[in-house]
């Protein structure tokens, strides 16, 4: 065989990849919004419309399939495989104590945020029993440390699927145990916020308050945000800390 006809799978090929597709499926974005791709029963009905090269780009536009789609988007898929491959255990297992006192990460947040000496449950002083803690999410106080669960303002989950899952573990347990990241708040609020983000809850008071620690939070650790959330979020902070 000759260098000759070696090369010319190669080049007819790259020719192959590199020339537009004729056929090629146009998704199109309804005046309503809606992205219909060919498997959409209303595809062929759909003449005024803003045309995409998949349907992942004309989601992040601010569009949504039809309820009758049978189609799922490209960065959907891709967000759902990052999501099932996050544990708690990615960012370390629980409280770290990283200074060896024997006051782990919650124990600390507890003792800063305590607008009151706080009690420790034995003499070592290892674990918090009462103190005063005002809740940043409600503005209610609390005294009884049980009922209090520590705030990921960004929240382990949401940092995995906005960049996370590309770190190192060490830097993983570094956020999880960074203060600047955590809030004693009532455990109610807490789960009920679960690993949202700033477009899917905010705490019933505080909110620019809480929208301004998230942010820069989540810029301090470079995290990434689509084209969406990007505009998501700047109209959530205008909204209300304007």
């Amino acid at each position: 065989m000759t260098f000759k006809s070696l090369l010319f799978p190669s080049v007819l090929l790259n020719l192959i990849l590199l020339t537009p597709l004729a056929n090629a499926e146009t998704i199109k974005k309804s005046k309503s919004d809606i992205c219909h791709d060919l498997k959409s029963p209303s595809y062929k009905r759909t003449k005024n419309f803003t045309s995409f090269n998949s349907l992942a780009s004309c989601i992040e536009s601010g569009g949504r399939l039809a309820k009758n789609s049978s189609s799922t988007p490209v960065h959907t898929q891709k967000k759902s495989t990052i999501s099932s491959n996050y544990s708690r255990k990615m960012f370390g297992h629980g409280w770290a104590d990283s200074n060896k006192d024997c006051q782990n990460s919650r124990m600390e947040t507890l003792i800063t945020y305590s607008l009151s000496p706080v009690l420790f449950k034995t003499e070592k002083e290892c674990e918090v029993a009462s103190g005063k803690w005002i809740s940043p999410f409600s503005g209610k106080t609390l005294y009884v440390a049980s009922e209090i669960d520590i705030d990921h303002v960004v929240s382990l989950e949401w940092a995995w699927l906005h960049g996370a899952n590309h770190w190192t573990k060490a830097k993983r347990v570094k956020f999880a145990n960074d203060p600047a990241n955590l809030l004693s708040v009532e455990a109610r609020l807490n789960k009920q916020k679960g690993a949202k983000g700033l477009n899917a809850w905010l705490p019933p008071a505080n909110q620019c308050q809480y929208i301004s620690r998230f942010l820069r939070v989540y810029k301090t650790y470079n995290l990434t945000l689509s084209d969406k959330e990007k505009g998501s979020y700047g109209q959530i902070k205008k909204q209300y800390c304007n």
